[in-house]
């Protein structure tokens, strides 16, 4: 990867299966484990088809807002911008993408409940 990966992403979900980053973004994701603190997860069904094939899933995790105590545990990702609008095209109307500082302190894109 070239030195112009300055996006941090963070997924509890399919951005981190093996599969889907293969084919949203042509090659495996190295991340770092973290937690997004006072949100819950849920689950939602997913009617996309090449969402469903990409990743072989029908039913995929989604978070909201939860209690102070709630936290999601999940993977932070060092991507590109053009990663960034990659996964913004792989994810569903359902979800849209905010920012949120991490147990670790970083400060992440994440995709929640829209």
């Amino acid at each position: 990867m070239t030195g112009d990966a300055t996006v941090l992403l963070f997924s509890y979900g399919t951005l981190q299966q093996e599969n889907v980053q293969l084919s949203s973004f042509g090659r495996r994701l190295e991340g770092t484990p973290d937690a997004m603190p006072g949100w819950r997860r849920g689950e939602i069904e997913i009617t996309d088809p090449e969402v469903i094939r990409a990743s072989g899933k029908r039913f995929h995790p989604i978070v909201e807002p939860g209690a102070a105590a709630d936290e999601v545990a999940g993977t932070v990702f060092r991507i590109t911008e053009a990663e960034l609008a990659a996964a913004d095209a792989y994810e569903v109307s359902d979800y849209k993408r905010i920012q949120v500082r991490l147990t670790s302190g970083l400060e992440a894109w994440v995709y929640v409940r829209r």
